[in-house]
């Protein structure tokens, strides 16, 4: 399926190395506002990040981007209300599990 969306739909492109965090992710994540959950690259479904079988990061801003699209070509009929922002994210290997870096996001200031 073909990705035609805005570079920016789910939010401004960035690179890991270059946010000011006081350590460094160890990916991308699409992460669903409103939520604890990421998109997991296997199943194409979104999933708790405490959840073991979760696979939620990307290696590229650009990976986690296509994922994004393509999700929502097949889940949401007008693209815009996707609800859906590409974030940096961390794995702890203590508690085996994904870790919001910037917490559960919201969908509306």
């Amino acid at each position: 399926m073909r990705n035609n969306l805005p570079a920016d739909i789910f939010g401004d492109p960035f690179l890991l190395e270059a946010l000011p965090l006081p350590r460094q992710p160890a990916g991308y994540a699409v992460q669903r506002l409103d939520t604890d959950t990421l998109l997991d690259r296997i199943s194409g479904n979104f999933l708790p990040v405490r959840s073991a079988e979760l696979q939620g990061l990307f290696a590229t801003f650009a990976e986690a981007h296509a994922a994004a699209g393509a999700w929502v070509q097949i889940h949401c009929p007008p693209p815009a209300d996707h609800h859906l922002a590409i974030v940096p994210a961390g794995f702890d290997p203590v508690l085996k599990r994904h870790v919001l870096i910037y917490g559960v996001l919201c969908g509306h200031p």
